[in-house]
């Protein structure tokens, strides 16, 4: 499945566990020997009665992550068109917290997903982007896991320069970054370098770190449409408590709206 063209593969590991998740997410993600993602993902059972179903997420690297915000929209899919849960509106566990998954439907398919990414956290410091390395401002914004935002009129740079500031001694435990860049429109051009991963067609919590970003460098107000390389995403920082349809909206929370997209079914032998 894919959000905005970033890709996992997705096993419902309530029926078929995966020992290794590990050295399968090594092994599959290859796009020239393996399936091809930018990842792996298992659904499971929650084992919190506060949540209904958890997720567990492998970069391509084999590394375990906090929490994607492209995956939870797919497993919020993943879950209704399945027949697995006949709710609208799913708790799902992560290492990063409980996020609330709100599902659009459109003929009893879901067309999109709004998801409660929570509250960002700031850092107690601003690391600027000009004392990295040259050529821009940044800010640190973590959504469950950790983003760099820089604002930048050369977005395309993410190739080059995103590895050298994921493993950059400020970040003792690497970091995804993003290059931002305010289009005329108030669009928001972003480019992402995934922590594990490398360069990636979209990213939920990174688009979430640059809409907070953009709003607290007044560069955008709290509803930003940040458009990246798979598709474009919508995110509200949520200034007042309010609901609107299923989805129930809380203050300095973030919110994110998207598509999910199944691509192909498959078997493999372990």
């Amino acid at each position: 499945m894919h959000g905005c063209g970033n890709d996992y593969i997705y096993v419902n590991a309530m029926s078929y566990p995966v020992a290794d998740a590990h050295a399968c997410a090594l092994m599959w993600s290859d796009r020239h020997t393996g399936i091809g993602s930018d990842g792996l993902v298992l659904i499971e059972r929650s084992t919190l009665p506060e949540a209904d179903f958890s997720m567990r997420i492998f970069n391509a690297d084999g590394s375990e992550a906090m929490m994607c915000g492209n995956a939870s929209r797919c497993i919020g899919k993943y879950l209704y068109e399945r027949g697995l849960t006949e709710k609208t509106v799913i708790r799902l566990l992560t290492l990063a917290g409980i996020k609330t998954l709100y599902l659009h439907l459109v003929n009893h398919r879901v067309e999109s997903v709004t998801v409660d990414m929570g509250e960002p956290v700031l850092a107690d410091e601003r690391f600027f982007y000009g004392s990295l390395m040259k050529g821009g401002d940044g800010l640190f914004v973590s959504m469950g896991n950790p983003h760099y935002v820089v604002f930048t009129d050369d977005v395309d740079q993410v190739s080059r320069t995103g590895k050298i500031l994921e493993h950059h001694a400020a970040f003792p435990q690497r970091c995804n970054i993003e290059f931002a860049q305010v289009l005329t429109d108030g669009r928001i051009r972003t480019r992402v370098w995934e922590r594990g991963s490398g360069v990636t067609m979209a990213c939920g919590t990174g688009a979430c770190a640059t809409a907070v970003a953009a709003s607290l460098a007044k560069r955008a107000g709290r509803t930003s449409h940040i458009v990246m390389d798979g598709g474009t995403l919508d995110v509200e920082w949520c200034e007042q408590d309010r609901s609107e349809g299923i989805c129930l909206y809380r203050r300095n929370h973030v919110y994110m709206t998207g598509p999910a997209q199944f691509v192909f079914d498959g078997e493999i032998e372990l």
